[in-house]
């Protein structure tokens, strides 16, 4: 499986669109080569470097697969989304302290729906991804605020 996205190059800098210096709307993400088996779809895309802890800035499950192919739409809800560090549901930009952070868009493939409520955390979203992720991939942007 792979993930890629049309709004900024692998390991490179994504734009301040997407950023709480922007619009702060999620980037698009096409992922291919997706298991035939595989019926639903998870994300996660999170902050290592974040100063505390890794900080969560999007979680979102139950994507439905269409094929061996999936396009997340530019400022879109493409299934169920979690909590996220901030407290809210939905997307929240980069938004580095200070510096540059890394900020990884993880997929994960599932054989079937996930059973959790709107504003999961991740925690719980990790734990029912246990024994269900049948593939994943990843794909890492940085930013650093103007």
């Amino acid at each position: 499986m792979k993930i890629e996205s049309n709004s900024f190059i692998a390991n490179a800098f994504m734009p301040a669109k997407f950023s709480c210096e922007g619009q702060e709307v999620n980037p698009e993400l096409m992922i291919s080569d997706i298991p035939k088996e595989a019926k639903f779809l998870a994300l996660i895309m999170d902050d290592p470097d974040a100063p505390n802890e890794t900080f969560i800035h999007w979680i979102v499950w139950n994507i439905k697969t269409e094929g061996s192919k999936k396009t997340i739409p530019e400022n879109s809800v493409p299934g169920t989304q979690g909590k996220n560090s901030a407290g809210k549901t939905g997307y929240i930009g980069p938004c580095p302290p200070t510096g540059t952070h890394r900020y990884y868009f993880k997929v994960f493939a599932l054989k079937e729906k996930l059973l959790l409520r709107d504003g999961t955390a991740r925690k719980e979203l990790e734990e029912a991804l246990q024994g269900k992720t049948i593939a994943k991939a990843q794909l890492m942007g940085k930013y650093t605020r103007r």
